[in-house]
């Protein structure tokens, strides 16, 4: 499997552009009430975001390798913020929490395609804070 890398440039102030390998560039900026500006990408934001995407990717995969028809499909993750005395923070937990639509199949096979997208998503695999699914499964 290919590295990634990204690249940061500095604006000013709090803010900076994010380029990544694919081409890509993302203005960022510290959390709002970290000094930072509004309506931009935060790093803590990237995080959480990165999970999301990258398991969503692995459970549209596990869904197509198990030929179930998926009608609809929307996520949240939820990154859950520890402070200490000190005034560092780390993540102490993610839940992700996905809604889901499907036909024709059974809520066994659907856990199967969740699971299948835990095992191969890259980012979850390398969070070290604990990661808790909790889906909502619809079948018609």
């Amino acid at each position: 499997m290919a590295d990634y890398s990204t690249r940061v440039k500095w604006v000013g102030g709090h803010r900076g552009v994010l380029s990544c390998s694919n081409g890509a560039e993302l203005p960022f900026s510290a959390p709002a009430q970290l000094h930072g500006e509004p309506d931009v990408l935060t790093p803590e934001d990237a995080f959480v975001g990165a999970l999301n995407a990258c398991y969503t990717l692995m459970f549209i995969w596990a869904m197509e390798k198990l030929q179930i028809e998926l009608v609809d499909y929307e996520c949240e993750v939820i990154g859950h913020v520890e402070e200490f005395l000190d005034r560092t923070s780390t993540f102490s937990g993610m839940t992700v929490k996905p809604k889901i639509v499907v036909r024709g199949t059974s809520e066994a096979k659907v856990r199967r395609a969740l699971k299948l997208a835990e095992k191969y998503s890259l980012v979850w695999q390398s969070i070290k804070a604990e990661v808790s699914l909790k889906p909502v499964i619809e079948i018609l």
